[in-house]
């Protein structure tokens, strides 16, 4: 075999013989034998080279948007695929219609969407707001007109794939075909994050032989072309190579962007490429020689920049607010937990009546402990060798109460908008989600609530700055999303919040460097909830001569908390659709 691979010459000028039949079934189906195969060590290699999942995943989702919404020329369905599986003699009510003198009817089968279904999708690509330097704007990549998304590059693939595909399809498809389609997004998810347990890559490798397994039920044979069986080897490369992050080009393809910035003759383009990327070199060696004495190893402070990015309204604060905002700074300064434990004990000796009320005494220690804590410290203060630290003193002292307002901030290289400016704006970044250790109450006669963590979800409504004389805090003034019947968790794992029933009136403030950006995607099934999504948490300085594409995330956290089991997607469904519809072909 291998002789007969070798002898046979390839190329244009060479064409391959014809296929004749059943004569050439033993006929290789390759003609070209790679030179590496000459290499002794070639055969001991566990991987002779490495898959790209950018490009796997881009074609995947081409293949799969082509194919849900019938876009001429990417859909893998067609009467082509249609009279395959007549020949194979499988799903025959999917047979054509070639009565129609003029034009061909197809069966709407079970992954063809409707026309309201397309509407749905493409409507809810189309009203899509997302952070900033999150992806390009979703809203210019749809096309209402034709229902279908145009110029999409590798990054918004990856996008679509790993959080925004699964949100617009919940209102679609039979639950079967949307539980396969859903695995399949969240399995790129998996492989794409930064960290792996290996004890879990067996169980991904199974989900997906699963999930393959699903569409294979219904979804066309044509669909099933050499890039969706990749991603069945994708996860021994991780075991063998490690993640893919470190193989992917995402990397390459965004310093060829740096490398044709070099050119400054067209005709001489290696040239210019060569004699720039030497002269940049020096300058950037003789730079940090000159300026800093360390020249390696892993900056200590990554992305930790704070400041205000719009202008400032002065506001003189009194009341209730301002006293929330200064609790939440006190709450939040790890000097002040000690001051926190004595005065709880004061309180106790002070009220011993109210001993078995731990409600009663946090909510008293609110209201009392900043008067408490001043008055305390300042009898410290008093004392002559006191080891009373500039923060402690500083901020019990209180804030100014002219509190500086602003509409947009960056806290640790994240930028942050008010919802007020968020609504005129194409990108959203006014959704904030925090995890904190709060007190939950089972009833309004409950005494002894525990204490334990809890998830908030909300929106920015103010920026403050609280000014301490030496430190300046910023806050985010929210508007929280009530716990117990704002906040709830579908079958499928999507974290679904309804903004408009507000809660946790009474705590309102947040440390700004204490929340993590998320936004929201109205729920197509229901508008009056919306499906929360966390970003990629950016941990990293990666500008490229200040271009947004070199800040281009790439880990995103997962749409749902789980992956849907595969009895979430039992059901026997017919493989025609029970909608009246066809798809209608120009002959």
């Amino acid at each position: 075999m291998e002789k007969e691979v070798l002898v046979w010459p390839f190329g244009k000028k060479n064409p391959r013989p014809p296929y004749k039949g059943d004569e050439d079934e033993s006929r290789p189906c390759w003609k070209k034998k790679s030179i590496f195969f000459e290499l002794e060590y070639w055969k001991f290699l566990h991987v002779r080279h490495c898959l790209d999942v950018m490009h796997i995943e881009k074609n995947v989702c081409d293949s799969l948007l082509g194919t849900l919404l019938n876009v001429p020329g990417k859909t893998k369905d067609g009467i082509k695929a249609r009279l395959d599986l007549v020949e194979m003699g499988i799903r025959t009510e999917l047979a054509p219609n070639l009565d129609g003198p003029k034009k061909t009817r197809l069966p709407l089968a079970s992954w063809n969407l409707t026309l309201d279904e397309k509407k749905s999708v493409c409507g809810c690509f189309y009203c899509m707001k997302v952070p900033q330097n999150y992806s390009s704007n979703v809203h210019n990549l749809v096309s209402m007109d034709d229902l279908r998304l145009n110029g999409m590059k590798s990054h918004d693939c990856h996008v679509l794939m790993q959080q925004l595909l699964p949100v617009a399809l919940r209102a679609v498809l039979d639950k079967p075909v949307r539980v396969a389609v859903i695995r399949l997004c969240l399995f790129f998810t998996e492989i794409c994050s930064k960290s792996f347990e290996v004890s879990k890559l067996p169980k991904i490798q199974s989900d997906i032989v699963e999930t393959l397994c699903l569409l294979e039920k219904y979804f066309p044979p044509s669909f099933f072309d050499i890039m969706v069986h990749l991603t069945i080897h994708l996860v021994r490369e991780i075991e063998l190579c490690g993640p893919v992050f470190y193989r992917w080009m995402f990397l390459f393809e965004r310093y060829m962007k740096v490398c044709k910035g070099y050119f400054r003759n067209r005709a001489r383009p290696e040239g210019c490429i060569a004699e720039n990327y030497i002269a940049e070199e020096a300058v950037e060696f003789l730079a940090e020689r000159l300026l800093s004495d360390k020249t390696i190893g892993i900056p200590k402070q990554r992305s930790k920049d704070c400041r205000r990015t719009s202008g400032a309204k002065i506001s003189s604060i009194y009341g209730g607010e301002f006293k929330q905002a200064h609790l939440c700074v006190l709450q939040n300064t790890e000097e002040f937990s000690s001051y926190f434990l004595e005065h709880m004990e004061y309180l106790k000796a002070t009220f011993p009546t109210f001993k078995k009320n731990k409600k009663w005494f946090k909510d008293e220690q609110n209201k009392t402990f900043a008067d408490w804590v001043k008055k305390r410290v300042e009898e410290q203060l008093m004392i002559p060798e006191n080891n009373i630290s500039e923060t402690v003193r500083w901020i019990a002292a209180g804030p100014c109460h002219e509190v500086a307002k602003f509409s947009s901030y960056i806290v640790d290289g994240v930028q942050f908008y008010t919802k007020l400016l968020d609504d005129v704006r194409a990108c959203q970044n006014s959704g904030v989600y925090l995890e904190a250790n709060t007190m939950v109450v089972a009833s309004t006669r409950d005494k002894n609530p525990k204490v334990c963590k809890l998830s908030f979800y909300g929106v920015v409504d103010e920026i403050w700055e609280m000014d301490y004389t030496r430190f300046m805090f910023p806050l985010f003034k929210c508007d929280w999303a009530e716990s117990s019947k704002g906040v709830k968790v579908d079958d499928l794992g999507f974290t679904l919040v309804n903004l408009n029933r507000k809660g946790h009136l009474k705590d309102k403030f947040t440390i700004a460097t204490s929340v993590h950006q998320i936004f929201y995607v109205q729920d197509p099934i229901d508008p009056m909830w919306s499906v929360a999504l966390r970003g990629p948490q950016r941990d990293y300085d990666d500008l490229v001569y200040g271009e947004e594409a070199g800040d281009t995330p790439c880990d995103h956290q997962s749409c749902t908390d789980r992956m849907p089991s595969v009895e979430n997607g039992e059901g026997e469904i017919g493989y025609v659709r029970a909608e009246n519809e066809g798809i209608l072909l120009n002959e």
